[in-house]
């Protein structure tokens, strides 16, 4: 290269071999000089960049550091700059050597022309600046390339650590390991040295046509033989790395998007194939006669070759595969393809862990009788009433206590072992609202330093109903499993010392950043629990965060790199961070679970609980791949989305299609000192065991799992949806059926959003199984056939992490003959029901909002019951919130109301039995509120007792009724439960 850097040629007057006289000097090198306050702003600038990058980097170390990850972030960067400085140093190295190659065989005459001439005024500017140029261009392409290059992590270090399957593809014979974990890194560094050869060949042309190499204007002798050589040696390697990469497409056809099937298909296995094994001898034969080109230096040969090969590439790759499809295939596709659709079936059902899941014949009965209801009792006697997702306003009114207090818009369901009994709870975590701060106190020491964490958590009993010996909620309210502040109920009584550590500094909805820590010597001033007994003069009291997350921010350095992070200056001038502060940040336990293990995908729902002592966040990571041979490849954002969540983003993911999914990693974030632990989960999956290769001691063994922890953890819901959407289709096993497709299930649309198109979603409750005892905590959805509204299926999954029996284990209950009525019907049904618009109708005339819940559905009575709770909303004012008052059942083509499941289910009986339009109503009809001695219509007289206890409730029909004139819903409501007891104890008077 010291050519390229030396003296122009001797002879060449212009300093370019063209001849002619030097040409003049222009203005005097210090009048282009920058201005010196263009250098300052210039080095100010760049100054400011630097550091703003540096500090970007330097705070996620200090982050790691603070939680005991430091090793992933080091294994992180260090992979990252080992791959720009190899990826980004061969790009520049080979871009720089062909430049200069270029250069260094410039023609040192050229014929004068036209075309010439024009170049001539370019030259005269590259030239003297060539060797900065080169070095230049050189980086220019290597930097983009690096920085391509660290993107590509991932990729590496699965390739690196890269474990086997154990088992095989059906077509290339090859562990699946290659297909998941060396193809991919195999294609990039393919591509890549294509890349860079083409950018070479690019580069290397601009050089001879600049210098005169190709002369493109000139009637011959359009390439120097310096330039047919250098491009012809380019043009060859392009082609032979063009051949690497037909080889390598062969594998991907296990695992082709489109058409039929994911995967190999007849047609892909019968010309696809052979046609890129054809392609890579073509390919190898025109590289051939490119290299054959340095020597003999004519561009006949390769242009016909390349020529061919474009041909080639156009029949074989395209118009070969096309007929076959059209002419062979389809007029027998069913025949043709059933080797591959079972291959796809096979590969699918293992690759998203559902091989093992079977559909059972369930002969659903239409009629449910007295008896079968009490054989029944204990499956109903604990279904989930409580709407998680309508629920989110009642539990912020009735619990909130402050307004800088809130809770999430969906609410999660857990089980907590209450008095020797585990009980399903609806819960939230009571997290702090800056947007609640009074209007002024809003400044940046109060929302930074002292309005710093949540506090404690609530929780209401699922079915809406207390222990045995205590009453039934009143109202429709909830009834509380923990409550109030300091938090106290049946949760917290549950503890070790019957009380647990409240704080919330890390949560879904944690401020930004915030300082914690005290001068020593001084006072607390973080704002822990709000009192009302009058001891704090301010209404509260303080506290000192002591967890041993958060980055000391006490010297001038670490501040100044804050301030920088968060262009915040307040970091760096307030009195309020001194020398023992901290700042905590990235609190959401999902992003703190994510930056620690940055290739697990996460689930979107974070479950608070009370475990030990302690508050604990709970979640679940996937490891994913789009590679595994013959498996479906679905949208991960499709198949997760539903009425709840319409849109879900994995931003970790390479690509949102996905193929294979394991829930490999179950993980818990401390809710006070923000600490992550990762456990072992699916201690089989080879792509966990890669990625603990990758980050030794990251993950801990399953066996370390506390006991208190695992009688929490759950059912992953996004698995589960994916799961769902697979076995729509996959659960067909027989290849001509999946073909046909007329055993094929959809997740029905959600019947509480009739003007919505989106998915019902999962459910949380206790299920029992047909023929079990004992209802088991799962994940339950519903199946329709495709373009019908039917129920097709019922599916749960266990979802008791603590159960090894049970989770994880599938049970679908498919319909095969018996026609029930699906969720949309079963709406419908309920909204034109005469009973439920009885009982609706003094609430909407009073302009109440009613609103339905979840509609559930589980088996009961050898069939399938529907069972959704209404709820009730004052409109107008400030804080409504809604109240549970109906519950509506559905058996077969019957339908009841009451103001409990088995109110609802008798009524169920009533109805199916032919006296239900007879019986009382959950509430009064007009007119039907009057003593007339005659009970269900028998005209039979009454003995005083009854008839007394009947026109008790006559008049607790009527106090209802004022209340309801008044608008006191909550007064209405009791008086109806009032009047409704009496009534029962009538008609029991009556046996």
């Amino acid at each position: 290269m010291s050519d390229f850097f030396a003296a122009q040629p001797a002879g060449a007057p212009g300093g370019d071999g063209s001849g002619g006289a030097p040409p003049p000097r222009g203005p005097a090198r210090a009048s282009r000089r920058p201005r010196p306050l263009l250098m300052a702003i210039i080095v100010v600038g760049a100054v400011v960049l630097g550091f703003s990058l540096f500090s970007g980097i330097w705070t996620d170390r200090l982050w790691f550091d603070s939680l005991g990850y430091g090793s992933v972030f080091s294994t992180l960067i260090w992979t990252r700059v080992g791959l720009f400085l190899a990826f980004g140093g061969l790009m520049a190295v080979v871009v720089g050597v062909n430049l200069w190659l270029a250069y260094r065989m410039r023609p040192m005459f050229r014929p004068h022309s036209p075309e010439q001439a024009n170049l001539e005024r370019y030259r005269e500017v590259v030239t003297p600046m060539r060797r900065l140029l080169l070095v230049v261009v050189s980086l220019v392409f290597g930097v983009f390339a690096g920085t391509s290059a660290t993107g590509r992590w991932r990729t590496f270090l699965l390739w690196r650590n890269g474990e086997d399957f154990g088992r095989n593809d059906p077509y290339f014979r090859r562990d699946i390991g290659f297909f998941v974990f060396d193809l991919p890194w195999l294609h990039f560094l393919v591509d890549f040295s294509m890349t860079v050869v083409f950018t070479a060949l690019a580069l290397a042309a601009v050089v001879h046509y600049l210098y005169g190499g190709i002369r493109l204007q000139s009637a011959s002798d359009r390439f120097s033989g310096a330039a047919v050589g250098q491009l012809s040696a380019l043009f060859g390697t392009f082609l032979l790395l063009k051949g690497v990469d037909y080889w390598l497409d062969r594998f991907d056809l296990t695992s082709q998007n489109g058409g039929l099937v994911t995967g190999m298909t007849y047609t892909r296995d019968n010309a696809v194939l052979p046609g890129k094994t054809i392609l890579i001898f073509i390919a190898v034969i025109c590289a051939l006669l490119f290299f054959a080109n340095i020597v003999r230096r004519t561009w006949l040969l390769p242009g016909v070759g390349l020529a061919l090969f474009a041909i080639s590439a156009v029949l074989l790759g395209g118009v070969w595969p096309g007929l076959m499809q059209r002419f062979q295939v389809k007029p027998n596709e069913a025949d043709r393809e059933s080797t591959y659709i079972g291959a796809n079936i096979q590969a699918t059902r293992n690759a998203f862990g559902i091989d093992d899941s079977r559909s059972t014949s369930y002969a659903a009965s239409t009629e449910l009788s007295q008896s079968e209801l009490a054989d029944s009792a204990a499956t109903t006697e604990g279904v989930r009433l409580v709407d998680p997702q309508l629920v989110s306003d009642t539990f912020e009114q009735l619990q909130q206590v402050r307004g800088y207090y809130s809770v999430p818009d969906v609410l999660d369901v857990d089980r907590y072992d209450i008095d020797g009994t585990t009980r399903d709870v609806v819960v939230a975590a009571r997290e702090m609202n800056l947007a609640g701060i009074p209007e002024s106190q809003k400044n940046w020491s109060n929302e930074k330093t002292v309005y710093t964490h949540g506090y404690g958590l609530i929780g209401a009993f699922g079915n809406q109903r207390n222990a045995e010996d205590e009453p039934a909620a009143t109202g429709g309210e909830p009834v509380w499993a923990e409550e109030n502040l300091p938090p106290n109920g049946a949760i917290s009584e549950s503890q070790p010392d019957g009380q647990y550590r409240a704080q919330i500094y890390f949560g879904e909805q944690s401020p930004t950043y915030s300082i914690v820590g005290k001068r020593s010597g001084g006072n607390d001033v973080e704002l822990d629990v709000p009192t009302s007994d009058g001891d704090s003069p301010s209404g509260s009291t303080s506290t000192t965060y002591a967890g041993k997350d958060g980055v000391a921010v006490g010297n001038v350095f670490n501040k100044l790199l804050y301030a920088t992070k968060f262009g915040d200056a307040n970091i760096l001038l307030s009195g309020r961070v001194n020398e023992n502060s901290k700042i905590l940040y990235d609190r959401s336990p999902r992003e703190r679970v994510q930056k620690v293990a940055p290739w697990l995908t996460v689930d979107r729902d974070a479950l608070p609980a009370v475990v030990d002592g302690k508050m604990v966040w709970l979640l679940d990571g996937y490891t994913t791949s789009d590679k595994f041979p013959q498996a479906q490849k679905r949208s991960l954002e499709e198949m997760t989305s539903d009425a709840i969540n319409p849109r879900s983003a994995y931003a970790t993911l390479p690509t949102d299609q996905v193929n294979y999914m394991r829930n490999a990693v179950k993980a818990t974030v401390d809710a006070y000192d923000g600490t992550v632990t990762l456990y072992e989960w699916d201690e089989s999956d080879p792509v966990l065991q890669t990625w603990e290769k990758a980050f030794p001691g990251v993950v801990k063994p399953k066996s370390d799992i506390p006991e208190e922890v695992l009688d929490h953890m759950r059912y992953p819901e996004d698995l589960f949806k994916v799961q769902r959407e697979m076995l729509a289709r996959y659960h067909v096993l027989e290849p001509r059926t999946f073909y046909e497709g007329s055993d094929e299930w959809v997740v029905p649309t959600d019947p509480v959003d009739s003007r919505s198109s989106r998915k019902q979603p999962a459910y949380r409750l206790s299920v029992a199984a047909p023929g079990a005892d004992d209802p088991v905590f799962s994940l339950t959805s519903t199946y329709v056939p495709r373009n019908r509204q039917n129920l097709a299926s019922f599916m749960a999954v266990g979802a008791d992490a603590s159960d090894p029996e049970t989770y994880g284990k599938f049970q679908i209950l498919r319909l095969p003959g018996t026609q029930v009525p699906g969720p949309q019907q079963i709406a419908n049904n309920f909204s034109n029901d005469t009973k439920v618009a009885a009982a609706l109708r003094p609430f909407i005339q009073a302009d109440a909002n009613v609103q339905y819940g979840n509609l559930l559905t589980l088996p009961v009575g050898g069939g399938l019951l529907y069972v959704q709770p209404l709820y009730t909303e004052r409109t107008g004012g400030d804080g409504t919130y809604p109240l549970l008052r109906f519950v509506v059942a559905s058996f077969g083509e019957e339908v009841g109301i009451g103001a409990t499941l088995s109110e609802a289910l008798e009524n169920v009986i009533e109805s199916g039995a032919g006296t239900g339009t007879d019986t009382p109503d959950p509430t009064p009809d007009e007119g039907d509120s009057g003593g007339s001695g005659d009970v269900g219509g028998t005209g039979d007289p009454l003995p005083q007792g009854a008839l007394e206890l009947l026109q008790q409730a006559d008049a607790k029909f009527a106090e209802a009724d004022r209340a309801l004139a008044d608008g006191d819903l909550q007064g209405y409501a009791a008086a109806v439960d009032e009047a409704k007891a009496l009534v029962e104890r009538a008609l029991s008077s009556q046996g």
